[in-house]
C-alpha cells in the first residue's frame, strides 16, 4: 500500500496521507516520500497548486507514529542509553524539514484540515499558505501527556497566538474546533466539509491566468463566504487567558489556573491535563516558549530538534507513549514524579546542546 498518494489535474498537485487506520499518523517512510513530492514539485511547471489531505472522513493527520520512536528508544536502552537512537534523529529531523518547506514553499499549499489534526497533522497546517478548517476540525497539540512539548514549529506558532494563548494551549493541551483555528490565527477559512467537491471543482476548472497565490485565496473566499462561523470557545474564554499573560513561571501559571473560581468544561478539561502531564514537560514547554519568543523560524527547528532528541533520552517520553499507546494502562510513571521534584538542574538538561549524526 502507498504511504502517500499523488495525483495532478488542472496543475493542481493532490497529496493524500493514506494511512486511514492510524489517523494517517506519519511514520518516517511517509515524511521522505513527503519530502521528495514537495522538492519535485516545487520547480514543476506542472504544478502550480498544492491540495493535501488526510485519506477517509476521520482525520487529516492525528500526529507522529510515536509508537515507532518508543521501539526505537527502548532498542537503544539495551545498546547504548547515553545515544539518541537514529530512527528518532532521521524522524525528527525530516519531519521538522518537511514542516519548514511547507512555511516556505513557493506555491500555494492548500490544507483541508478536516476531522483530527493533532501534534505531527499541525505541523503541516500551519505553515500552509491555505489553511481550510470544517465543523469537524479537532487540533490540539497534547505532547505534555506523553512526556513530550509542542513541537513541529510550536515554539514559532504557539507565540504568534493574541495574548496567552500559545502558553494556556501548549501546557494543557485544550482541544480546538473550527471557529477557534479561525481565531487564533490557526486556519484562514472556514467551511462545511460538503463544501469540499466545490473547492475541488473550481480548482480543476480555473484557467490559472492570474498569480496562483491570488486565485485560491478567490476561490476560498468565495466559497468559504457562505458559510458563517460558529462562537469559539477559545474567543469566549478571552478574560480568562488573560490572567495569564504576566506569569512568570510555570508554578505561578498552575496556580492561577488552580485558584480560578469559574471552572467551567474548558477550563476543567484543560486543568486535569496539565495535572496529569508529564512535570517535567511542564516546565520544558513554559521555557521552550519563553526562551523562544524571538526565535527565526529556522531556529526554532534547530531548537525543537536539539530539544526533541533530548527527549528521547529523558524517561518521560517513552513512559508516556508506554502508558498511553503500548501498554494503555493510562498510569505513567513520570520522572521526577512531582511537580516539587522538578529540579532547576533537570530541566536545564533537557536544554543541553548535542552535536548529532
Amino acid at each position: 500500500m502507498k504511504l502517500v498518494l499523488t495525483e495532478i489535474k488542472n496543475r493542481v498537485g493532490y497529496i493524500t496521507l493514506n494511512s486511514e487506520k492510524t489517523l494517517n499518523s506519519l511514520s518516517l517512510p511517509m515524511i521522505e516520500e513527503l519530502q521528495q513530492i514537495l522538492t519535485d514539485w516545487k520547480t514543476s511547471d506542472e504544478v502550480l497548486c498544492i491540495f493535501l489531505q488526510g485519506a477517509g472522513e476521520k482525520a487529516l493527520c492525528a500526529g507522529g507514529d510515536v509508537r515507532k520512536l518508543y521501539e526505537a528508544i527502548v532498542s537503544q536502552k539495551a545498546i547504548d542509553p547515553t545515544q539518541v537512537p537514529k530512527d528518532c534523529y532521521d524522524f525528527f529531523f525530516k519531519e521538522y524539514e518537511v514542516d519548514f518547506d511547507i512555511h516556505t514553499y513557493p506555491k500555494p499549499v492548500i490544507v483541508w484540515g478536516h476531522g483530527i489534526v493533532m501534534g505531527g497533522g499541525i505541523g503541516l497546517m500551519v505553515g500552509a499558505s491555505h489553511r481550510i478548517v470544517t465543523e469537524k476540525s479537532k487540533l490540539a497539540m497534547p505532547e505534555i501527556t506523553i512526556g513530550l512539548y509542542p513541537d513541529v514549529g510550536g515554539t514559532w506558532f504557539l507565540n504568534k497566538m493574541p495574548s496567552a494563548y500559545g502558553m494556556y494551549l501548549g501546557l494543557t493541551g485544550t482541544r480546538l474546533d473550527g471557529a477557534d483555528c479561525i481565531f487564533l490565527n490557526m486556519a484562514d477559512y472556514y467551511v462545511e466539509s460538503s463544501s469540499k467537491e466545490s473547492i475541488i471543482n473550481a480548482l480543476e476548472h480555473t484557467e490559472w491566468k492570474d498569480n496562483p497565490h491570488t486565485i485560491v485565496s478567490l476561490i476560498l473566499n468565495t466559497i468559504s463566504a457562505e458559510f458563517k462561523v460558529s462562537e469559539s470557545q477559545a474567543q469566549a474564554h478571552q478574560s480568562f487567558i488573560g490572567q495569564f499573560e504576566k506569569v512568570n513561571s510555570v508554578e505561578e501559571f498552575k496556580s492561577v489556573l488552580l485558584n480560578h473560581v469559574d471552572k467551567d468544561e474548558w477550563i476543567s478539561n484543560g486543568l486535569k491535563s496539565l495535572e496529569a502531564g508529564s512535570p517535567s514537560s511542564a516546565h520544558i514547554i513554559f521555557r521552550q516558549l519563553q526562551q523562544g519568543k524571538n526565535l527565526s523560524l529556522e531556529e526554532v527547528f534547530q531548537s525543537e530538534l536539539n530539544l526533541s532528541c533530548q527527549c528521547c533520552l529523558h524517561p518521560d517520553f517513552a513512559e508516556g507513549v508506554r502508558a498511553l499507546l503500548v501498554d494503555k494502562d493510562l498510569m505513567p510513571k513520570w520522572h521526577p514524579a512531582t511537580w516539587d521534584d522538578v529540579t532547576e538542574e533537570w530541566i536545564n538538561s533537557y536544554f543541553k546542546l548535542r552535536i548529532e549524526n
